[in-house]
């Protein structure tokens, strides 16, 4: 297996694509969107994402060819680098690999010396354990995924308990 990440280009619109939908069927509570919101943007808007013209940075691990993985960062509204729209596919999960840790690393290198911040459910045990492995931390916030506002979610930060905990992180949804 030869896993890569690299930041996407526009060229990369097809699969960027194809792997946030699949994300959305494959963890639908886990995201701030629905499929049918992400299923309905039209070809310029994904060409966009892909290319970072738009609030986010994508990067995608590829295996050879294949992509297997994606995560995105996000300027938040206070100098931090938010962490969404992560994801790997079900086979590459807790792989030799390591497509997750690598996703994760792209996001904070990206981040350089900023503080990097995501939203996550407390009862999303596996996502809560990994992250922890990655050094992040809850804080106090909390607010409801826009996606299903059943479902509340809590921010994590890599700086652990320093940094603004309040109030909205600008985080986008994708």
């Amino acid at each position: 297996m030869t896993v890569s990440v690299r930041r996407t280009t526009a060229a990369d619109w097809q699969c960027l694509k194809q792997l946030r939908l699949a994300a959305l069927l494959d963890a639908p509570t886990a995201f701030g969107v629905s499929h049918a919101e992400a299923a309905g943007d039209d070809n310029a808007r994904w060409q966009a994402r892909a290319a970072g013209t738009g609030p986010a940075t994508f990067y995608v691990a590829f295996d050879g060819e294949a992509a297997i993985g994606m995560a995105a960062a996000v300027a938040a509204d206070d100098d931090r680098i938010g962490l969404i729209a992560m994801w790997v596919a079900p086979g590459w999960r807790g792989a030799a690999a390591r497509v997750g840790d690598r996703l994760v690393q792209a996001v904070k290198d990206h981040a350089g010396e900023r503080d990097v911040i995501l939203e996550v459910a407390p009862s999303n045990g596996r996502a809560v354990a990994f992250y922890e492995r990655h050094g992040f931390r809850f804080q106090a916030h909390t607010e409801r995924l826009a996606s299903h506002p059943e479902i509340e979610v809590r921010r994590m930060s890599a700086a652990g308990g320093s940094g603004p905990e309040s109030g909205p992180a600008g985080l986008t949804p994708f």
